[in-house]
């Protein structure tokens, strides 16, 4: 069983976590595929077929990112809305990510804490993470809870940052 990470950074290389999980993930070649789009697509051209193609290869996909203003970033959203198309991933003869697991492994510059019903933003991870959870449902893929690492605008340690990169990849590893 093989896993596909697409990877949405715009910043990869000044980002200390992804960077870091990838890097990680990068020393099992035989388990895991890294797909870093922004680095794939600079003009962000996607080649639909070629990335269809990449997802149907694999037996599990994870999407990878920072939380952008309680969302992904741009790309990665233009990249779900151009590969998972009517006829592939969802409606008539559209069942390529079915009973596929998907799951998503983010990072949060806020603590924990600052995501519940009495913090500071009201909302937990889980709830702000649910459209993508939707789509998951939508195209009957087997959705699998996400990874989180939170408070990356805290200057996490090094240690802090080595320690997640491998329980990430034993979560990876565990779907």
């Amino acid at each position: 069983m093989k896993t596909l990470i697409v990877a949405a950074h715009p910043t990869i290389e000044s980002s200390f976590i992804h960077k870091r999980w990838l890097e990680e993930l990068r020393k099992y070649p035989e388990e895991f595929t890294v797909h870093e789009l922004y680095k794939e697509y600079p003009d962000e051209k996607i080649d639909v077929k070629r990335e269809q193609e990449l997802v149907d290869a694999h037996d599990h996909l994870i999407l990878q990112f920072p939380i952008f203003w309680f969302n992904s970033p741009p790309f990665l959203k233009k990249w779900l809305d151009d590969v998972f198309l009517s006829g592939w991933a969802f409606g008539k003869g559209g069942d390529k990510l079915k009973d596929k697991k998907i799951s998503f492994a983010v990072s949060a510059g806020i603590k924990s804490e600052d995501f519940s019903s009495t913090g500071k933003y009201k909302y937990t991870l889980e709830e702000i993470l649910r459209p993508f959870e939707v789509t998951c449902h939508y195209i009957e893929a087997d959705y699998r809870p996400f990874y989180a690492f939170y408070g990356a605008e805290h200057n996490p340690s090094v240690e802090e940052v080595g320690v997640s990169a491998e329980e990430y990849v034993q979560f990876v590893r565990s779907l």
